[in-house]
């Protein structure tokens, strides 16, 4: 029999080590798994990992990648360190993109100044009231906000699809599913010529900032932490445990909800059905490879980003299938899940004695036939 016992004290350099040991095992499978499909191994990994970074352009469209991965991720780190196991950051990023899509078709042959902040203001709103009505059914229903917020997501995605082939579907888009594409004076402005990185990135760095300043400084950070560890503890110590869980539920909608409007605003400049390909599942892989701190999460989102891009160009030069992006993302969750397991416990082998076992039985059953 195989059993798992609790190591005492778990390895502190392993802890931190084990998304580095979870990246090189994912690449060494992906090796193998390009071989088995007659791909050739190392021409396969440069086309994933390396070509589409080569120059410039590649570099900056791996950030355009990264910004709304990162977005969701630091809003679900600070869930996750609280043990509220949002899983919904894919539903309020979409939310956002519709709300900041329905406030965007208003100023399409407008010059307001005001577009854009509203634009924006509209997706952060979508993605906290979505986020909103989890933490409601979490504290006032007792639901279990896994379950809660896995179906929400669905609800988010026909939300979407209704709105692009009804209120918000252009007029003029010869029966297409999408908006009319917005006004100029509501994009998000592009930071470097020649290319889609937008202000999005500036709103990145700034998140970024904010939840290491809030994790690492802040009395609410400590409090959010203590919660997480030991929640009786926490209400032994008078902290407000409905205040903390829907602040972080709430932040982290606000956060995948300007990731939203920050898609529709930027890159795709109107709201279209794709809108992600899964940023918010994504984002709760480079939460836990990130180890949930803001730096460990940027270093994980752009690996992610690159994931994507990867999957692309491999699509394209290579003939692969759209699957093998999602089969890096699982591969690394996998790794990464079995490297904490085998850090926390040790692995015990135990014969199973087919003697002892017979006579167990037959010592507990023997009283049962005297009665």
């Amino acid at each position: 029999m195989i059993r798992l016992e609790a190591r005492v004290q778990h390895s502190t350099v392993w802890g931190y080590s084990s998304p580095l040991l979870a990246v090189l095992l994912t690449l060494l499978t992906g090796y193998i798994l390009f071989a088995a499909l007659g791909q050739s191994p190392s021409e396969a990994l440069y086309t994933f990992f390396i070509a589409p970074i080569a120059d410039w352009y590649g570099i900056s469209e791996l950030l355009v990648k990264t910004i709304p991965i990162l977005l969701c991720a630091y809003g679900l780190a600070l869930c996750f360190r609280a043990s509220v196991w949002n899983i919904g950051a894919e539903g309020q990023l979409l939310m956002g993109g519709v709300a900041a899509s329905a406030v965007a078709t208003l100023f399409v042959h407008s010059d307001s100044i005001w577009a854009m902040p509203l634009t924006l203001l509209a997706g952060i709103a979508g993605g906290i009231g979505w986020a909103a009505l989890a933490a409601f059914m979490k504290l006032r229903l007792n639901t279990n906000e896994i379950l809660v917020t896995i179906m929400m997501n669905y609800i988010a995605l026909n939300i979407l699809l209704w709105a692009v082939h009804g209120p918000l579907k252009d007029p003029d888009g010869f029966n297409f599913p999408e908006s009319a594409l917005f006004g100029d004076s509501t994009l998000l402005p592009v930071l470097f010529a020649d290319t889609r990185l937008h202000l999005g990135l500036v709103f990145c760095a700034i998140a970024m900032a904010l939840s290491w300043l809030f994790i690492s400084k802040s009395f609410l950070g400590f409090q959010t932490q203590v919660l997480g560890q030991d929640p009786s503890a926490a209400k032994m110590a008078g902290f407000n445990q409905t205040k903390l869980v829907t602040l972080v539920l709430l932040v982290c909608g606000a956060l995948a909800g300007l990731a939203g409007a920050g898609e529709v605003a930027g890159p795709i400049g109107q709201l279209v059905p794709q809108i992600s390909p899964g940023y918010g599942y994504a984002a709760i892989i480079v939460a836990f490879l990130g180890r949930l701190h803001p730096v460990g999460i940027t270093l994980a989102g752009l690996l992610m980003g690159l994931i994507y891009m990867g999957g692309e160009m491999a699509q394209i030069e290579l003939g692969l299938p759209n699957a093998i992006t999602g089969i890096f993302q699982g591969l690394m969750l996998f790794f990464l899940l079995s490297c904490d397991v085998l850090i926390r416990y040790r692995v015990r082998f135990k014969r199973f004695d087919k003697s002892n076992s017979a006579d167990n039985t037959s010592s507990s059953l023997a009283p049962q036939a005297q009665e």
